[in-house]
C-alpha cells in the first residue's frame, strides 16, 4: 500500500479518536463486556454473595482453534459426581447459616457456582467474572464501571492449578479464595497468592510425611508417578528432597496429565514393568489416579506396594474401579475422618427441580437414574422417564458415598470460615449492621484472624500462610472377602509434634500388597551386615552399592555403614570384622615347646657345668687338674654357670627388672667368662715362655696378676652396664609393627649404643682371647689348652658373628630366642672344648691323668 492510499484510513481513524474523546467529556464513563458472558450453574440471590468454583465435569472435548474465527464456548465432558457432592455441602452451610439467629442475624447469603470443567483458562474467566459486575440477569450493552464485586468470597477450586490461575487473578482484587482440596505448597506463597486461603493442609507437610513413611518401613528403592500439573510436580518436588535427606533415592520419576495421549501413559506402564523397585508414590490427583488404574488394569501391572495422597487413598471410587486388586495393602495418608450432622440426609434428599438454574443437576439426575426429562408434548420419547421425584438412596454411585466426607467437612467449614469473618465485621449481635460497607480486603484480614469451633468441635484457624494445621490419618487398603475394601486407620502424623514424635503407626494391623502380612522388600542393594562397608556403584545413585568387606584391622558394628573404624593398636579385628577383640600377646615363654626346649638346654647345661665343676673338685689334686690353673677353672665354671642360668630371664613375660636384668648380666657373665678363659690363656702363653733362658714372664703373671686381670676385665663391663642402665636402660615395650594381629612383648634397648656397646667388648675380649690361644697353639704339651681354648673362641666367635644379622632379621619372640641360642651355644661351646676333654681323661683315662704323663716329650709342665 502507497502513503497516499494511507491517508483516507489515517484521518478516518483520527476523526473516531476525536469523536469518542467528545462523548467522552459529555457522558458518564460506562463499560462493555466483551466475549461470551459467563453464567453460574448454581444461582441464589442474597444480601451477601458468595462465589463457588468447582468442576462438575472432569474434562472437555478436545478442539483445534484455527484462529480464522471467535472460538466456541468449552465443551465439558465426563460428569464428576464429586464436585456435586461438595456443591451441596456448601448449599447446606449456607442454609443453616441462614436459618441461624447466632450467626449473621437479619443477613441473608446467596451463592453464585460456576463449573468449570477442569479447565485453567474456563476458570480465569469465571474469576473475571465473579469479579466484576452482576452477570445473571441479561445486562444492558453499557453500564457504570464503578460498582462493586458480585461475590464477597469464593469458594473452591478443587484442584492446586486452577487455583493458582483464580488466585492470580482475584489477588489484586484482595477477593479471599478459600479451597478445600488444594494442597500444592506453592499457594503458600502470600506474596504470589496473598488473598488465597484453605481448610485443608498443604502438601509441604503431606509430603514430607510420605518420605517419612516410606523411610519407617525401610523402603530406600522406590518408583514416583505424579501428576503433570502444579499439585503433583511441586509435591513430588518436597517428597524428593525429604527422601534424599532420609537416604530415599528414586529409581524413577513419571508425570502424566489425564488428557494425555495414549502412547505417554502407556510409556508409564512400560517403566513400572521394567523396574526393580516394589514400591510406587503415586502422587496423582482422583481423575489421574482412574485414569492409570484403568491402564495398568489392562496389562495387570500387580504386586507392587502402593503409596498414596489424600487425593485418592481413601476414595471408594477409586477402590471400585480397581478390579485386579492392583492397590490392594496401599498405604498413605488422608484428611482425618469427620461427620456433619444432617448433611447425608441434605444430599440425599436435593432435586433437580428445586435448584434455580438446575441444568447441570438435570444431567446428574439423568445419568443417575439413567432417564431423561421431558420438555415436551413433542419430545422424543425415552424408555425411562424421569420425574425429579426418585429415590438417591437406592443409588450406588459417587454422589451417594460418603467416604470423602473429610473433603466435604472442608467446604463446609470454609462457607462458616466467611459466615463468622461477615459476622464480626458486620457488628452482629441481635442483628448486623447493614451500613456497614464491605470491602474484599477487610473480609480477607477478618477470615485470616478467625477462631472457630464447628458444631461437631473441629477447630477453625489458619496461619500466617493461610494454611490450617496438618494433621493426617494413615490409611491401609484392606480388602473383604467380598471384594469390598475397608479403609482402615493404622496410625497418626502430627506436624506440629516434635520431630521424631510426629509418626504414629500400629505396623502390627498392617496389611500389604497381593494381602500379605510381611512388610515389601524395596532396596537397590541389600543391607550391608557389620563387618562390610558400602561402595557406592558407579553412575547409578547411593542407594545402590556394593558391600566390601572391612579391611584388617578395621571394622563396622553397624549395618549400612560408609566406612569402617579402625581398631586401638591393642586391638585387632575378629574373623567377622564387627568388634575388635584384644591382640595375643606374643613373648617367649615357657609353655611352648621353644621356650621349654631352650629352658631345657639351659638346665642341661648348668647341671652339666655343676657336674664338671664336680669332677674338678673331686679330682683337684690331680695333675691335669692341677696343670689347668684350677682356680680360673673353678671361676669359669661358675661363669658358665651363670651364662647358662641368664638365659632364663629372657624367657616370660618383659618386665621393667626382667628387661634391664637380661641384658646387664648376660655382659657381665660373658666378659667374666671370657676374661677367665683370657686368663688360662695368658698362663699358658707366659708359662711357655718362662721356660726360655733368661725369660722372667711368670713373676708378672702370677695368681695375684690373674685374679686383677679377670676382676679389672669384668669391672670394665661392669661399668659400661651402670652407664646404660643410668643413661637409658632397656624397658617393656609393646610392639605393634611387627605382627598385625598381635602385640609383641619385647625389650626395648633404651639406649642402642649401651647394647652394642657390650657386645662390642665381649667381642673384642674374644678376638683377644682367640688371638693368645691361637699364639700359643703348637705348644709342644700333650694336654695343651690353647688349642681348646682356640676352638672354644673359633665357635663362640662364629655363633656371635651370626648371632647380629639372625638377630636383627628375627622377628618378636624368635629374636629373643636367637639370643638365648646364641648364649647357650657359646657357653656350650666353652664348656665341652675346655672341659670334657680333661674329664674325659680324669673319669674314663685315669692312666693318663699321672705327672710323666703330663710332661710329655718336651719335659715342660703347664701350670
Amino acid at each position: 500500500m502507497t502513503s497516499t492510499q494511507k491517508w483516507p484510513e489515517q484521518g478516518w481513524a483520527l476523526l473516531q479518536v476525536l469523536l469518542v474523546a467528545s462523548f467522552s467529556q459529555a457522558e458518564e464513563t460506562v463499560c462493555r463486556h466483551r466475549g461470551d458472558p459467563e453464567n453460574p450453574q448454581l444461582y441464589k440471590s442474597g444480601d451477601i454473595m458468595l462465589g463457588g468454583i468447582l468442576s462438575f465435569h472432569s474434562s472437555w472435548r478436545d478442539r483445534q482453534e484455527t484462529y480464522m474465527k471467535k472460538p466456541l464456548p468449552l465443551q465439558c465432558t465426563s460428569l464428576n459426581f464429586r464436585d456435586f457432592q461438595f456443591a451441596q455441602a456448601m448449599l447446606f452451610a449456607i442454609g443453616e447459616i441462614n436459618n441461624s439467629t447466632d450467626l449473621l442475624p437479619g443477613i441473608s447469603l446467596g451463592y453464585k457456582i460456576y463449573d468449570i470443567c477442569g479447565s485453567i483458562a474456563r476458570s480465569v474467566g469465571v474469576a473475571l467474572a465473579l469479579a466484576n459486575s452482576d452477570d445473571v440477569v441479561p445486562a444492558l450493552p453499557k453500564g457504570p464501571c464503578n460498582k462493586p464485586a458480585q461475590v464477597q468470597a469464593i469458594i473452591g477450586e478443587t484442584s492446586s492449578s486452577p487455583c493458582m490461575a483464580i488466585a492470580t487473578v482475584i489477588g489484586p482484587f484482595h477477593i479471599p479464595l478459600i479451597s478445600h482440596f488444594a494442597t500444592c505448597a506453592c499457594l503458600s506463597d502470600k506474596t504470589k497468592y496473598p488473598s488465597f486461603l484453605r481448610t485443608i493442609p498443604s502438601d509441604y507437610y503431606q509430603s514430607r510425611a510420605l518420605a517419612q513413611l516410606v523411610k519407617h518401613f525401610g523402603w530406600t528403592w522406590v518408583g514416583a508417578i505424579r501428576s503433570n500439573n502444579d499439585y503433583g510436580n511441586n509435591g513430588m518436588a518436597t517428597f524428593t528432597e525429604t527422601a534424599q535427606q532420609l537416604g530415599i533415592c528414586l529409581e524413577y520419576s513419571v508425570a502424566f496429565f489425564r488428557t494425555d495421549p495414549a502412547d505417554k501413559i502407556q510409556n508409564i506402564i512400560d517403566v513400572i514393568e521394567a523396574s526393580t523397585s516394589k514400591v510406587i508414590v503415586a502422587f496423582l490427583s482422583l481423575m489421574d489416579m482412574d485414569v492409570l488404574i484403568h491402564k495398568l488394569s489392562q496389562h495387570n501391572v500387580t504386586g507392587h506396594q502402593w503409596v498414596g495422597t489424600e487425593a485418592w487413598i481413601f476414595d471408594s471410587q477409586t477402590a471400585a474401579m480397581d478390579k485386579q486388586r492392583i492397590l490392594d495393602g496401599a498405604i498413605g495418608l488422608s484428611i482425618p475422618k469427620a461427620h456433619v450432622t444432617g448433611l447425608t440426609e441434605f444430599m440425599l434428599d436435593v432435586k433437580p427441580l428445586n435448584l434455580s438454574g438446575n441444568e447441570i443437576f438435570t444431567k446428574f439426575w439423568e445419568t443417575s437414574f439413567n432417564c431423561k426429562f421431558k420438555k415436551s408434548k413433542s419430545s422424543a420419547e425415552v424408555d425411562r422417564e424421569c420425574t425429579g421425584q426418585e429415590d438417591l438412596t437406592g443409588v450406588q454411585n459417587s454422589f451417594t458415598d460418603m467416604s470423602l466426607m473429610p473433603i466435604i467437612n472442608n467446604v463446609y467449614k470454609a462457607v462458616y470460615a466467611v459466615a463468622h469473618a461477615l459476622h464480626k465485621l458486620l457488628n452482629c449481635n441481635d442483628m448486623c449492621n447493614k451500613n456497614v460497607k464491605l470491602d474484599p480486603f477487610m473480609i480477607l484480614q477478618h477470615i485470616s484472624n478467625i477462631r472457630f469451633k464447628t458444631k461437631e468441635g473441629d477447630e477453625v484457624y489458619f496461619n500466617e500462610n493461610g494454611d490450617p494445621p496438618a494433621k493426617y490419618e494413615i490409611v491401609n487398603w484392606k480388602r473383604r472377602e467380598n471384594g469390598n475394601v475397608d479403609f482402615v486407620t493404622v496410625g497418626l502424623y502430627d506436624a506440629s509434634l516434635p520431630a521424631g514424635k510426629q509418626l504414629i503407626l500400629q505396623d502390627e494391623s498392617l496389611t500389604w500388597a497381593q494381602n500379605s502380612y510381611h512388610v515389601p522388600v524395596s532396596v537397590c542393594s541389600e543391607k550391608c551386615p557389620p563387618g562390610t562397608r558400602k561402595v557406592l556403584q558407579k553412575g547409578k545413585p547411593v542407594c545402590c552399592y556394593d558391600c566390601v568387606q572391612c579391611a584388617e584391622g578395621e571394622i563396622s558394628n553397624t549395618t549400612d555403614s560408609f566406612t569402617c573404624v579402625r581398631c586401638h593398636p591393642e586391638f585387632w579385628s575378629n574373623e567377622r570384622r564387627d568388634a575388635c577383640i584384644k591382640k595375643e600377646a606374643v613373648f617367649l615363654s615357657y609353655e611352648e615347646i621353644m621356650g621349654a626346649l631352650l629352658t631345657a638346654a639351659s638346665l642341661f647345661g648348668t647341671c652339666m657345668t655343676a657336674f664338671v665343676a664336680f669332677v674338678f673338685f673331686k679330682y683337684r689334686k690331680t695333675p691335669i687338674v692341677r696343670a689347668n690353673n684350677s682356680e680360673l677353672s673353678f671361676l669359669l665354671l661358675f661363669s658358665l654357670t651363670l651364662c647358662f642360668l641368664c638365659s632364663l630371664t629372657f624367657i616370660g613375660p618383659p618386665s621393667e627388672w626382667s628387661c634391664m636384668l637380661r641384658h646387664t648380666a648376660f655382659g657381665i657373665t660373658f666378659v667374666l667368662c671370657i676374661s677367665c678363659v683370657l686368663g688360662k690363656t695368658m698362663v699358658v702363653l707366659m708359662a711357655f715362655r718362662s721356660t726360655l733362658p733368661g725369660s722372667n714372664a711368670m713373676k708378672w703373671f702370677g695368681p695375684a696378676q690373674q685374679r686383677l686381670s679377670v676382676l679389672g676385665f669384668t669391672l670394665i663391663q661392669v661399668i659400661i652396664c651402670i652407664l646404660w642402665l643410668t643413661i637409658s636402660p632397656p624397658f617393656p615395650f609393646k610392639n605393634f609393627k611387627e605382627l598385625k594381629d598381635k602385640i609383641i612383648l619385647e625389650c626395648a634397648l633404651g639406649s642402642a649404643v649401651g647394647f652394642w656397646a657390650v657386645l662390642g667388648y665381649i667381642g673384642l675380649l674374644a678376638i683377644l682371647c682367640f688371638i693368645f690361644a691361637f699364639l700359643a697353639r703348637k705348644l709342644p704339651d700333650n694336654f695343651n689348652e690353647a688349642k681348646f681354648i682356640t676352638f672354644s673362641m673359633l665357635i663362640f666367635c662364629a655363633v656371635w658373628l651370626t648371632f647380629i644379622p639372625a638377630y636383627v632379621s628375627s622377628p618378636g619372640k624368635f629374636s629373643v630366642a636367637v639370643e638365648i641360642f646364641a648364649i647357650l651355644a657359646s657357653s656350650f661351646g666353652l664348656l665341652i672344648c675346655i672341659f670334657i676333654p680333661k674329664c674325659y681323661v680324669i673319669l674314663m683315662k685315669p692312666e693318663k691323668n699321672t705327672k710323666k704323663n703330663m710332661m710329655g716329650k718336651g719335659g715342660h709342665t703347664s701350670l
